[in-house]
């Protein structure tokens, strides 16, 4: 096979053999190193535990904070009746503010976080009756 390469403005033609046929897969060439086949392991995990109804009627009547952030206003008090999607706290996390509304209507039990309160992911806010 023949082939014309240019380097610093002058033309050279040269003629290459092929040795090896690309198509084959090689193996690439990582040292000295010997190759070890790789292996999989699952690790055993536990079994789902069915949640039973009292635990999902209780985690029903929570408000949980949705991301990690601190607590910049709060709308909402204990005995105060809420319709679903009323706004009751606002969060403020990486300089977004994220509102937390009322996922059903209901009444409020009490209020688990104040103004300027640091919350974590998932943190009960506040507990309907």
């Amino acid at each position: 096979m023949k082939l014309q390469i240019g380097i610093d403005g002058k033309t050279y033609e040269v003629e290459i053999e092929v040795l090896e046929d690309d198509a084959a897969p090689r193996m690439p060439n990582y040292g000295p190193y010997p190759v070890v086949p790789a292996t999989l392991q699952s690790a055993p995990t536990a079994a789902p535990q069915p949640e039973t109804v009292a635990e999902t009627a209780a985690d029903d009547k929570l408000c949980r904070s949705p991301v990690a952030g601190v607590v910049i206003k709060v709308n909402v008090e204990p005995g105060q009746t809420m319709r679903a999607d009323e706004l009751m706290i606002v969060l403020e996390a990486m300089k977004m503010e994220t509102n937390v509304t009322a996922s059903r209507p209901g009444k409020v039990k009490s209020v688990r976080v104040a103004q300027g309160d640091s919350v974590k992911a998932n943190q009960v806010v506040v507990e309907f009756e």
